[in-house]
């Protein structure tokens, strides 16, 4: 939008929102100047552009709050303070008909001065018309190839074409990390909710966006949740791009601890790894800082970075999860409070599957232990065919409908014997992978982790959950096997333990995963106990 169009854009706004009034007390009706014509209202436009509206009756004193702008008006004044300074009034604030008056100059500097238009909002509403290039506009240069103009310009119609039509305004909410400023908008549908989070730069321009299933979440603290034993801070993993924000959770008391960084499975996770009414890394974080370990957990990769992630074709397992894994540890090592001998890595599914691609990666020695969290030992696509025949055992043994999950098996099964086709390989990949990126399949599709553990050394403790059907226990008997010659690994299993780390007294097939869930005490226990004999040695 020009600068011209948007003053008129903004001169509209404040002819068309500024309608209503601010409802003031009898009393102050009745001692109201006689009614005149000029001026604007105030309520329903401060409340339309996100503006507090305080009146107080003693003092006769109306005030707007907009961030940290202040906008503080008086009943007869021919004045107001404007972010502490003040500005004339071409005439004084007035009651009329039960209204609050004021000079329509004045809020027209507010408008154009302080509320200034969304980024966020004037880069959807282009979007959502299918103007590629103008949303384009809102873009930073360095992600304009991750977020190019024909793309944006379909964008609205793919998300209908995935989600349905939209219905309403979409709900909004804000938040700030270290790297972005995220605005997210909630989306009602005729078929299925979904999120649009824009993230913008420092300088307020678009640098990603961020799609997803719109779930509410149910998460509850666990017990062990004790606010007192610990503080947390927000962190920046990396520089450029791709940064990454976090949080370090650290024990109360002075330092310096031994530390843990997390890392995540498979999928675009959060630094908490939410998921239904879990959230593992969360959980893992306090309940450890509790026993006098910091914990690092970060944004992934593919959560925080999503369509420059899309863009990179050629993205690979390495890209995702070993490099700011280490990245981390490095960050670790130089921040106050901390042991740099003592940096552990736990990893989490597939962070638990890269684990030795971290180790064989770690070139400076940084990492003190690793602790392997229901992760994978075999080939990544043997896995995926081997959890889909178990959800459907699992599905049939509670006696359930089973035809869905067939389906869905058939589906992946065939997808796990595409990529172990030996024909394939990066440079001959088939056409239409159904996973993309295809070339992230085929790339690791030799990599076997109990493989490569066997070389390695460095105290590892591998747990597993025996409820668990996306890792199953045959992977967990594949690691034991693989290092039964080495002396620095234990091994522990939980008989109720589910993927998400937390007891579950049923057959889990996932479904569980909404219901609010913890992490395992014992596991939390454990993972500190091995930590602290660990740095000890």
């Amino acid at each position: 939008m020009s600068k011209s169009k948007s003053s008129k854009w903004l001169q509209s706004a404040a002819a068309v929102t500024l309608a209503a009034s601010l409802a003031l007390p009898t009393a102050s009706v009745s001692a109201a100047e006689p009614a005149k014509t000029s001026g604007l209202p105030i309520r329903e436009a401060a409340a339309k552009l996100g503006a507090e509206v305080h009146w107080n009756q003693s003092k006769g004193t109306i005030t707007l709050k907009k961030g940290d702008h202040v906008l503080v008006l008086n009943l007869g004044a021919t004045n107001a303070v404007l972010d502490g300074k003040t500005v004339s009034l071409s005439e004084p604030v007035r009651i009329t008909e039960g209204r609050a008056i004021v000079d329509p100059a004045l809020i027209s500097k507010w408008l154009t001065d302080v509320v200034k238009p969304d980024t966020a909002d004037l880069f959807l509403k282009e979007i959502q018309s299918g103007n590629g290039d103008k949303a384009a506009k809102y873009v930073s240069e360095s992600s304009a190839f991750a977020l190019p103009a024909p793309m944006l310009g379909k964008l609205w119609k793919n998300n209908a074409a995935l989600f349905g039509k939209t219905e309403q305004q979409p709900a909004k909410q804000e938040s700030v990390n270290s790297v972005y400023r995220n605005v997210t908008y909630t989306f009602n549908t005729d078929k299925i909710p979904f999120t649009l989070t824009v993230r913008l730069n420092s300088a307020g321009k678009v640098d990603d966006l961020y799609l997803a299933v719109a779930t509410a979440s149910t998460y509850q603290k666990p017990a062990y949740d004790n606010a007192a034993a610990y503080t947390e801070r927000e962190v920046t993993i990396g520089s450029g791009a791709f940064a990454l924000p976090g949080t370090l959770t650290l024990p109360a008391g002075k330092g310096p601890f031994p530390a843990v960084v997390l890392v995540h499975g498979s999928g675009t996770n959060d630094r908490d790894e939410s998921i239904g009414g879990a959230k593992p890394f969360r959980d893992l974080a306090v309940g450890l800082a509790a026993q006098g370990i910091a914990v690092l957990r970060y944004d992934k990769v593919t959560y925080e970075h999503s369509f420059k992630v899309a863009s990179d074709d050629k993205f690979t397992l390495k890209r995702e999860t070993v490099d700011d894994a280490l990245t981390a540890v490095e960050l670790l090592k130089k921040t106050e409070g901390i042991e740099a001998t003592q940096i552990f890595v736990a990893g989490h599914s597939q962070g638990g599957f890269a684990m030795p691609l971290i180790i064989a990666n770690d070139q400076n020695k940084s990492i003190a232990g690793t602790i392997l969290l229901s992760g994978p030992s075999g080939k990544f696509a043997d896995v995926l065919a081997e959890q889909q025949k178990e959800i459907v055992n699992r599905v049939k043994k509670l006696g359930m409908d089973a035809t869905p999950y067939e389906q869905q098996a058939a589906q992946y099964i065939a997808i796990a014997n595409i990529i172990n086709d030996p024909k394939y390989t990066v440079d001959n990949m088939p056409n239409n992978f159904p996973l993309p990126p295809a070339y992230w399949w085929f790339e690791q599709k030799n990599y076997v982790p109990s493989e490569l553990v066997k070389k390695q050394s460095g105290p590892m403790l591998v747990l597993q959950g025996e409820n668990d059907w996306q890792v199953l226990m045959s992977q967990f008997e594949g690691w034991k096997a693989a290092l039964k010659d080495r002396k620095d690994v234990e091994f522990k299993s939980y008989p109720k333990v589910n993927h998400l780390l937390a007891e579950y007294d049923g057959v889990s097939i996932g479904a569980e995963y909404a219901q609010p869930s913890n992490v395992s005490k014992t596991i939390v226990d454990d993972i500190a106990s091995w930590v602290k004999k660990t740095a000890k040695k």
